[in-house]
Order: C-alpha cells, then sequence, then structure tokens
C-alpha cells in the first residue's frame, strides 16, 4: 500500500510541477475516509453551548488544509480527494467527535481570516503557532514540529542564508512567517511572495527565483520531484504547528489539545509521520510531545499585534 501511496505521491508532485497553485480558491473540497491508524476513537461528549456541540449537532466540522503542499494537504491526482498528514490528523479530530470532516483550501493568506468569518471550523493548514496569531485566534497545543530551511538549485552559490545577499530572490508564501524571518535574517534578498508553495516550486525550476525558504517537510516534497534541487545551510527556525480556532473559543482549543495528546498516547501520530513524512526522509523527528503550548510562543514572541 505504502508503494502504491509514493507512485500518486511523486505523479501528484509532478502536476504541481507544471501548474501553479489556485489562488485561495476554496470551491474545491474533499472528503477522505478515516485512515488515522490509531484504535477506535471513543466519541466525545460535549459540553452544551461549546462549538464542539454545534458540530455534532450538524454533523460535520469544516476544516481549512492546502492543497498543494505534500505530503500535508494536497489533492491525490487519481481520486480528486485531498489527502495527507493533516487531513489525517483532521479525521481523527472528526472521529473523536463523531462527526464527518469537510475540508476546503486554505492558503497561507487566509487561514485567519477564514476562523474569523467562519468560512472553517478548524484550520490545519502547517501553521506555525506564533504570539502574533495568537493575538487573533486560538491553538492547540503543537501536534508537530518542522524547520525552517532554504532549498537551491545544482550548482548555486548559496548554501546559508548569510549568502541571501543583495541580487538575490527567495520565493516563499503570503502571510506565512518567512516574511518576517527572512527579512530579519537575510534583509538585503528581495522577497516574491505567493499565494501558493507550488508557485515557488514553478519558479525555482525555471531560474526566475535563486531560492526557496519555508518548512523542512514542504521542502522534502520539491526534492522528492526534483532532484536537481537540495536544501542548505543550518536551520532557520523551528515552527511548531497548531490547530487553529477562532479567537475566544477556548474550550474547543482545550479540546483539540487534548485529542492532540491522545494522539500521541495511541500511537496515531507515529504512524501518521512514518507514512507521510518519516518513509521519505529516513529522519526522526523532533515529537511535538517535547514542546507544549508556552514553549510555541516564545519561539515567535510577538511582534506586530501587542
Amino acid at each position: 500500500m505504502r508503494d502504491s501511496k509514493r507512485v500518486w505521491i511523486i505523479a501528484l508532485l509532478m502536476v504541481l510541477a507544471m501548474v501553479a497553485a489556485a489562488c485561495g480558491d476554496d470551491d474545491g473540497d474533499g472528503d477522505t475516509g478515516d485512515d488515522t491508524g490509531g484504535e477506535e476513537t471513543e466519541t466525545y461528549e460535549a459540553p452544551e453551548g461549546t462549538p464542539m456541540a454545534e458540530w455534532q449537532e450538524e454533523g460535520t466540522v469544516t476544516i481549512g488544509v492546502k492543497f498543494d503542499v505534500p505530503p500535508f494537504g494536497f489533492e491525490n491526482p487519481q481520486s480528486g480527494e485531498v489527502e495527507g498528514f493533516d487531513v489525517d490528523m483532521g479525521n481523527y479530530i472528526a472521529e473523536k467527535l463523531g462527526v464527518e470532516a469537510e475540508f476546503i483550501e486554505a492558503i497561507s493568506d487566509n487561514r485567519i481570516p477564514f476562523l474569523e468569518d467562519g468560512t472553517a471550523d478548524l484550520i490545519l493548514s502547517t501553521m506555525t503557532i506564533t504570539t502574533d496569531r495568537d493575538a487573533e485566534i486560538d491553538f492547540s497545543r503543537p501536534y508537530y514540529v518542522a524547520q525552517g530551511r532554504i532549498l537551491v538549485p545544482e550548482g548555486s552559490d548559496i548554501q546559508g542564508i548569510d549568502d541571501l545577499g543583495q541580487g538575490t530572490t527567495v520565493c516563499t508564501a503570503l502571510g506565512s512567517t518567512y516574511e518576517g524571518t527572512l527579512s530579519e535574517q537575510a534583509p538585503d534578498a528581495r522577497l516574491d511572495l505567493v499565494d501558493g508553495y507550488s508557485e515557488c516550486f514553478e519558479k525555482i525550476q525555471n531560474g526566475s527565483v535563486d531560492a526557496v525558504s519555508t518548512d523542512d517537510v514542504i521542502l522534502t516534497g520539491m526534492v522528492i520531484q526534483d532532484d536537481s534541487l537540495s536544501l542548505v545551510g543550518d536551520p532557520l527556525t523551528t515552527e511548531p504547528y497548531g490547530v487553529g480556532v477562532a479567537d475566544g473559543e477556548t474550550e474547543a482549543a482545550d479540546f483539540l489539545s487534548e485529542t492532540v495528546e491522545e494522539s500521541f498516547d495511541d500511537g496515531t501520530w507515529d504512524e501518521l509521520y512514518e507514512e507521510w513524512v518519516g518513509q521519505y526522509t529516513g529522519e526522526d523527528p523532533q515529537h511535538p510531545s517535547e514542546l507544549t503550548l508556552d514553549d510555541a510562543y516564545e519561539l515567535f514572541p510577538c511582534v506586530e499585534t501587542c
């Protein structure tokens, strides 16, 4: 089964190399079967008046995920359904609630607006927990820990952050943490901000940018497709991902944190990591159980909103 998944993951990456990501079109949604890999989850009894009770009454929870970021959220070119680590984690949460998960596309720049206007109930879209974002929404405890890296083509003189000087162009996503990170650590480089990372991938292949910077797992998906690309330099940042909910939904954030912890305890998280990441990278992760929500805020202290 894993071999067949590898085939269509690579096929998907080939498609993404030719077609840039749609700019925030949330018309395409996909439901996937529950494939979380853990034991059967006992249905949660939601307290009356909480968001969880509303989701249970409606029978669905709407979750914003990426549609162009293997291996976390992407459309399977064979089935047309959206799949990946974030999707399976979303299904795990939905199963806990006893509801169906409905997945919609959430790019970096519209994740918070989707929670604010009710387009999405939850966001599982490779979203780093930061103090600034916490001023606008609420987060679960970390469910994944990525690291910021730099991707360059074969033969590049860029070997790390210090080489991103004047005359170099770096692609990253609008609304990502890398807007601030690159502005601070490589102030002379020109940023090319795009809606989706598949656009960055196309740009580095056609030579219109010198480098791409984002989370290592996203960049690894690009390397799987094009082995003339490589990661260089030391990690720039540690990026703890959290499940996002609307601001003030404390009960929902607590429920999500408890559910994430259950995925650690029952073995689901380890199975998801191996299925979607570990088998391709061969690396052991920094386990998210090592970081608390307070630890995450210390990694990204307040800059803009407080």
